[in-house]
C-alpha cells in the first residue's frame, strides 16, 4: 500500500507510484470477484455461469489471480528501503518508526476483514514487515537467493500435492451448504455481515499465513531492488526491461492458462490443486512482465500520459484499497444493495472497471489539495508517534521516471 516516510523524502519515485496504481487494477478485478461471487469466495467453478460469464472469470483468473498481489508486495519492499532511508535523514529509529507501521496494517488489516472484506492483505503485511527489519542490511544478491529458495520450497511442496490429488482423481464436493449460508448472511443485515465475516476471520490467517511464502519471497525482491535503485531513474536499461518482459510473458502466459483451464474448465476438477500449483510457480513471471511493461510504456508523450494516469492512484494505494472493499461490499451486501450471488462474472467485471474508473478520477482531484489520503494520514500518523505535516500539496513538478 502506499507508504509513510517515502512522501518525507525530497522527491517521490513516480514509476513506484505508476505501478502500485496500476496493481490496485488488478487487486480490484479479483477482490471484487470474490466480495460478489460465493462461488468465486469458496473457490468453485458457478455451475450457473453463462458462456459470457465464464469467459469473464476464466479472463480474471489466468491474468490477474496471484498476479497483483506479489507486485504489491515487491513494491512494499522497495518502499521499505525509501521508508528507511527518510527515518535516517530525519534522525528518526527505522525499527520504531516500521514497527509501529506494521501495527498499524494489522489493526487496518483487522478492522477490513471484520467490517467488509475477508480476503484482507494488510495483515499479511503487518504480520510479515518485520522480517524486513532484519533482512535490512543483507547485500542484494543473498536476498534474491533466499527469495528464490523460499518461493521454489513453497512451490514444489504444491506442486507435489496437486500431483497427488491429480492422480487421487477425487474432487473436493461442491460446498451448497455454505454458499446458501454466505448468501443468507450477507444478503440479511449489516449484524449477519459483520458476523460472517467473524466467522470467516480463522480463513482470514489462514490465508495469510498461505500467501506467506510468497508475500515474504516478492519482500525480499523489492528490498533488493530497492537497495539498487531499480525504479530510480536511470535505474534499468530498457533493454533489460523488454528481455525481462519477453522472459516473464514466455514463462507466465502458459502457466496463467494451465492455471484458469484447471480453475475453470476446460480441464477436469482434479486439475485444480495442481494448476494452482503452476499458476502460483509462473506467477512472479507474469507479474514481473507486466511492471516491465508498464515501465517501458513512456517512451513517448502519449505514453508518458499513460503512465500518469495511474500516479495519483498509486499515491493513495491504501485509501483506495480500502474504498474498493467499502464501494463492492455496499453492492453485494445488506450494507447497500444486497446483490450478493445476483450479478454474472462479467457484470462484476464492468463494476470493478467503472469503480476503477471513478478512483482514478477521484485520486487526481484529490491530490490536487492535499499530500495524504485519509488512510495515509492516519498510517502515517501511527509510524511516526504524532501529526504528520500539513494537508495541503505544494505544486511542485514530479521528476519523471
Amino acid at each position: 500500500m502506499n507508504d509513510p516516510g517515502e512522501a518525507a523524502g525530497p522527491r517521490r519515485l513516480p514509476a513506484v507510484d505508476a505501478l502500485r496504481g496500476f496493481a490496485l487494477l488488478g487487486i480490484l478485478v479479483v477482490n471484487s470477484a470474490q466480495m460478489m461471487s460465493p462461488w468465486e469466495a469458496e473457490g468453485f467453478r458457478d455451475p450457473g455461469a453463462t458462456p459470457v460469464d465464464h469467459v469473464a472469470v476464466w479472463l480474471v483468473t489466468a491474468l490477474a489471480s496471484s498476479k497483483f498481489y506479489l507486485l504489491f508486495s515487491f513494491l512494499f519492499g522497495y518502499s521499505f528501503t525509501l521508508q528507511a532511508d527518510a527515518a535516517e535523514r530525519d534522525g528518526g529509529s527505522v525499527t520504531a518508526r516500521f514497527l509501529r507501521r506494521s501495527l498499524g496494517l494489522v489493526l487496518l488489516g483487522l478492522a477490513h476483514a471484520v467490517l467488509l472484506y475477508t480476503g484482507d492483505i494488510l495483515l499479511a503485511y503487518g504480520l510479515l514487515g518485520p522480517i524486513l527489519l532484519g533482512a535490512r542490511r543483507i547485500a542484494p544478491a543473498t536476498a534474491v537467493k533466499a527469495a528464490a529458495w523460499i518461493y521454489g520450497v513453497f512451490g514444489a511442496v504444491l506442486l507435489a500435492l496437486g500431483a497427488l490429488t491429480a492422480a487421487v482423481n477425487e474432487p473436493e464436493p461442491v460446498p451448497h451448504g455454505a454458499v446458501a449460508r454466505a448468501v443468507a448472511a450477507y444478503r440479511g443485515t449489516a449484524g449477519t455481515v459483520v458476523g460472517e465475516n467473524l466467522d470467516r476471520l480463522p480463513l482470514t490467517f489462514a490465508a495469510a499465513l498461505l500467501m506467506a511464502p510468497g508475500v515474504l519471497a516478492a519482500f525480499l525482491l523489492g528490498l533488493a531492488a530497492g537497495q539498487r535503485r531499480l525504479l530510480a531513474p536511470g535505474g534499468v536499461t530498457r533493454a533489460r526491461l523488454r528481455r525481462t518482459a519477453a522472459l516473464g510473458l514466455a514463462v507466465g502466459v502458459p502457466g496463467a492458462v494451465f492455471f484458469a483451464s484447471a480453475a475453470q474448465g476446460p480441464l477436469h476438477d482434479r486439475w485444480h490443486l495442481l494448476g494452482i500449483a503452476v499458476g502460483t510457480l509462473t506467477a512472479p513471471a507474469l507479474s514481473a512482465a507486466y511492471a516491465c511493461l508498464l515501465l517501458l510504456v513512456p517512451a513517448s508523450p502519449r505514453g508518458e500520459r499513460v503512465r500518469r494516469l495511474f500516479v495519483p492512484a498509486g499515491r493513495l494505494a491504501l485509501t483506495n484499497y480500502l474504498g474498493q472493499s467499502l464501494v463492492v461490499m455496499c453492492v453485494a451486501t445488506a450494507y447497500g444493495l444486497s446483490l450478493y450471488g445476483r450479478l454474472g462474472a462479467a457484470a462484476v467485471l464492468l463494476l470493478a472497471l467503472a469503480v476503477y474508473a471513478l478512483q482514478l478520477a477521484l485520486s487526481t482531484v484529490w491530490l490536487r489539495r492535499f499530500r495524504h489520503g485519509p488512510a495515509e494520514w492516519l498510517l502515517r500518523a501511527v509510524t511516526l508517534a504524532g501529526r504528520p505535516g500539513g494537508p495541503r500539496t505544494p505544486r511542485t513538478p514530479e521528476p519523471a521516471s
